[in-house]
């Protein structure tokens, strides 16, 4: 601690001055407990909103005189994943503004208040306009937010403590699903207990007032934080050199690939969602333990596994893998690929049990939902820490925003499938349990292919985790 207050002493720090270089440590720098404490926030603020969206959607939604107006799932799956799509692609927005004018800190706190506008217009106006506008304003400023958020965290680290980012890469993304985890728990409670007096005032109100909370905790933390600043006119020339455009040329594969994945995953706040609405949702009937849980509530499995996993990966499963082989980024990517087609797999065959006409309960989503949670551990957090190490250190947003993009891509190929689907009389091309099965083939064939990229990639490691060496992953 000692050695941290030496760092902060050292450096002059005002309303304008700020530290502009790694502190000269061996331990964690002092801004990170900012920088989760934020995470946490606004994690819960986005995944509270997004948990009941489906719902809303289709079962509260009103028109200008009050009356419900809900879409069906069909046309509520397209509006969940068509606000993915651009929550995941305006990053490319965020990086430039961050990168090239403002700097990660300015963009971050700018784009933080319009995210808390959204939030304000979903609990004020419950119609398809005020839904259009929350909608668009929380993209705006989560999607802006999110590729400075990961790269800000990599600036905090230097020479002395560099070997210290997997671990806060894992906290990182630990603390996302602490938030995570209990918004998708409270928010649906929320909105099934007060809409019929309040609408959707509560249930939109209080992830509003956390992502308040989270944008009040990253003010705070503004002299604790190191800030890189913009580049300025030398964005364009250091950004898109020779050494960048290797390297996004080296992982536009793999970001194909990774894309099909968050096809898959994302729809566990749609067509899982759905799907459970149709399942017996009640634990442990008639004892005095018994509870019901609602179709909505069953998406906070993902955050809740992700704890349990995250240290059972790290000290357990990895360690035991590496025994026999060594376990590269692409190697975690590829057994992810896998295991998330073994998780559709299981979905597609509970659709097909409940298509029978045959009951089943609710907790055998929760098998499937183990799967893709680890298949999102080794994909999207490898993909985090793989996307910042990749990139030189002129292109670190840019190329954090090319692996969000992978989300927005793997949104919009849902999105299209959908509407490709969907015939005039109101049927759809793929009922049922084809609908499953189809996004389970895409990803076998896509995993198939990825053992193909990732026995061609080639890329050199720069920044936090090797001092430039040419490391193939």
């Amino acid at each position: 601690m000692q050695q941290v207050n030496d760092s902060l002493e050292s450096t002059p720090m005002s309303n304008s001055t700020y530290q502009t270089k790694p502190y000269e440590l061996s331990t964690m720098p002092p801004g990170v407990p900012y920088i989760d404490g934020n995470e946490a926030a606004e994690r819960f603020s986005f995944y509270g909103m997004k948990a009941i969206l489906a719902v809303f959607l289709t079962q509260h939604l009103l028109d200008n005189q009050g009356q419900a107006d809900g879409l069906t799932e069909d046309d509520a799956t397209i509006w969940v994943h068509t606000f993915n799509f651009w929550t995941y692609l305006l990053p490319a927005a965020g990086a430039l503004l961050s990168d090239w004018l403002w700097g990660k800190y300015r963009t971050i706190l700018s784009l933080s208040v319009i995210y808390c506008l959204g939030h304000a217009a979903l609990a004020i106006n419950e119609t398809r306009e005020g839904m259009t506008i929350g909608l668009a304003l929380i993209a705006i400023g989560a999607g802006g937010i999110k590729p400075c958020v990961s790269a800000h965290v990599g600036d905090q680290f230097g020479k002395l403590n560099r070997h210290l980012l997997p671990k806060v890469f894992a906290w990182f993304y630990f603390s996302i699903n602490i938030g995570a985890a209990t918004s998708m728990m409270l928010t649906p409670y929320i909105l099934h207990e007060t809409a019929a007096e309040y609408g959707g005032a509560l249930a939109f109100g209080i992830p509003g007032i956390l992502m308040a909370i989270a944008t009040f905790l990253f003010w705070v933390g503004r002299n604790k934080f190191v800030h890189i600043p913009a580049k300025g006119g030398d964005f364009w020339k250091e950004t898109f050199n020779e050494s960048s455009l290797r390297s996004i040329g080296a992982l536009i594969p793999v970001y194909f690939i990774v894309s099909f994945f968050w096809s898959l995953f994302d729809q566990t706040n749609t067509s899982w969602v759905f799907q459970a609405q149709d399942m017996d949702s009640v634990f442990f009937p008639d004892t005095s333990f018994e509870f019901t849980v609602l179709p909505a509530q069953m998406q906070s499995a993902n955050p809740i596994l992700i704890m349990v996993l995250i240290p059972l990966f790290s000290f357990l499963i990895y360690p035991a893998i590496n025994k026999y082989f060594t376990l590269t980024p692409l190697r975690k990517l590829s057994i992810g690929f896998f295991v998330a087609t073994a998780s559709f797999t299981i979905v597609s065959v509970l659709q097909g049990v409940l298509d029978a006409g045959i009951s089943t309960h609710i907790a055998w989503q929760i098998l499937a939902y183990l799967l893709i949670t680890a298949a999102e551990v080794m994909i999207s957090i490898t993909c985090l820490e793989f996307a910042y190490t990749q990139a030189p250190p002129s292109a670190k947003s840019l190329v954090m925003s090319m692996y969000l993009a992978t989300v927005a891509i793997g949104n919009l190929f849902t999105v299209m499938v959908n509407k490709f689907i969907q015939n005039e009389d109101g049927s759809n091309k793929l009922e049922g349990a084809d609908y499953f099965w189809f996004f389970t083939a895409v990803m076998g064939v896509a995993s198939i292919l990825f053992l193909f990229v990732a026995k061609s990639y080639r890329g050199q490691t720069y920044g936090a985790i090797a001092d430039g060496d040419d490391n193939v992953a």
